[in-house]
């Protein structure tokens, strides 16, 4: 299982990924500060040293890593939509996020949708930005091979860690 990554305009990210643990779980990986963590960390040599995520509508999140070199960057943003995925239903989150390299980026507009596929789940994360050129630095840093390798930890986590 691995990201699948497609660009569908010029200011679209589209990124999927099957995970084998059911949506409960891993909506629950996104939205539990100490769960986002122990998986969401990127390459080894880095870690999350503060996760702030106050997932509801209007709540805020900030999300900083470190390397063992002492980089760093940090994510800040605002959710605007947050529905556990229940009775069959899909989940969905969608927020607003800018990261911080050290300067802000433009505005991220981010949906996630979590939705049931056989025992397991079918995640979809839409990226929307203003520009062609936002996206493509965006797409320059790495982030959607630094995504797969935080997304393998979700289904290492177990049953009631996620």
């Amino acid at each position: 299982m691995s990201v699948t990554v497609e660009r569908t305009s010029p200011t679209t990210l589209t990124i999927t990924r099957r995970f084998r643990a059911p949506p409960e779980r891993v909506f629950a990986a996104h939205v539990e500060p100490e769960l986002i963590q122990r998986w969401c960390f990127g390459w080894d040599g880095w870690r999350m040293p503060l996760c702030i995520n106050d997932a509801r509508p209007g709540g805020e999140l900030r999300w900083e890593w470190a390397n063992d070199e002492g980089a760093g960057f940090h994510v800040t943003g605002t959710y605007e939509s947050v529905e556990p995925p229940r009775d069959g239903r899909a989940g969905r989150i969608v927020h607003v996020e800018r990261m911080h390299l050290p300067d802000a980026t433009p505005d991220n507009h981010v949906e996630t949708t979590f939705a049931a596929e056989g025992s397991g789940t079918l995640l979809t994360v839409v990226m929307r930005v203003d520009t062609p050129e936002a996206m493509e630095a965006m797409v320059a840093t790495g982030m959607t091979e630094g995504m797969e390798v935080s997304y393998a930890r979700i289904d290492e986590l177990e049953p009631a860690e996620a």
